[in-house]
């Protein structure tokens, strides 16, 4: 194990010599940095998860079962009732003389 150990150390130590080595190395350690704490977070939503599930589980006990609704093609309409418009009455033709 030691001797592993300090074939990564030399390892790295030759990267952070190449040219762009050194940036590299810090990016892979800031995307360590961000996936530890994308594991956090992800953590934290398991309990969240549950506590959603019990509550719509909650819900739709009070809510009883659902029915399937209607589906309608059209849109029904107001039934009111309109008096006919009145009519215009035609005019008289001229004989055009």
């Amino acid at each position: 194990m030691t001797r592993l150990s300090d074939k990564g150390e030399e390892t790295l130590q030759r990267l952070a010599e190449l040219p762009g080595g050194k940036s590299m190395l810090r990016a892979m350690g800031d995307a360590r940095d961000r996936l530890d704490d994308m594991t956090k977070k992800l953590r934290s939503i398991d309990p969240l998860e549950r506590r959603v599930a019990a509550l719509e589980k909650r819900l739709a006990t009070l809510e009883g079962p659902k029915t399937p609704a209607k589906k309608t093609t059209s849109r029904s309409r107001a039934t009111t009732t309109r008096k006919p418009a009145a009519r215009a009455k035609p005019k008289p033709r001229s004989t055009g003389s």
